[in-house]
């Protein structure tokens, strides 16, 4: 992982963290003190990888500007995107993060990418200090799966319309940013279906 350059990025990056530790109630002055301290910012070019499968993830990064997937190979050794991240969110290997097993998937920018970083052992160390803390993982752990049940609810019961059309309306940028390929399996069409959502909508 590589250092960001300039420091002036660093302070805008933890500023923006700091606002989600301040959205949790439950986290001290304190307890919010000490979780910066112990994210680190890295940066990354576009196509770079985070992740790849056959690797142990230890770290949980805090994504401030840029777009990420997360992709694996399928039986039939076709390459899914199962995820798209963007800024002022959480990204990980989870159960990989979790069991401390090698992942089978992939994390990579699609875009130049900034991120803060924690390491599994500060994070361990940081859930150990405070009940604020414990409760923080806690619900981090509730919304990862909360955010793993809707995508798998959305691809079975939501039409590609209605979920590219929120996709676009939640994200317009990413038709400048991710190449619709990714979009596509994304969604779970075909790219030419992609291309025909896109000339109704237009």
């Amino acid at each position: 992982m590589k250092k960001v350059r300039v420091n002036r990025n660093t302070i805008r990056m933890k500023e923006m963290l700091e606002k989600i530790f301040r959205s949790f109630n439950d986290l001290s002055e304190d307890d919010i003190e000490r979780g910066l301290a112990v994210f680190t910012p890295k940066f990354y070019k576009k196509n770079e990888l985070l992740i790849e499968a056959g690797k142990t993830c230890d770290w949980i990064a805090f994504i401030s500007s840029g777009t990420l997937r997360n992709y694996y190979f399928s039986s039939k050794d076709e390459e899914v995107t199962y995820c798209l991240t963007f800024p002022n969110t959480f990204i990980t290997a989870y159960s990989s993060f979790l069991t401390g097993k090698k992942t089978f998937e992939y994390i990579q920018a699609l875009t130049d990418v900034e991120v803060l970083v924690i390491q599994k052992k500060q994070y361990q160390e940081l859930i150990r200090s405070s009940y604020g803390w414990l409760k923080f993982s806690n619900h981090f752990t509730e919304q990862s799966y909360v955010l793993m049940e809707e995508r798998l609810l959305m691809l079975q019961m939501v039409s590609a319309e209605k979920r590219y059309a929120d996709l676009i309306a939640n994200h317009p940028e990413i038709i400048q940013q991710v190449p619709l390929k990714y979009i596509a399996s994304y969604l779970g069409i075909t790219q030419r279906h992609l291309s025909r959502l896109r000339s109704q909508l237009s």
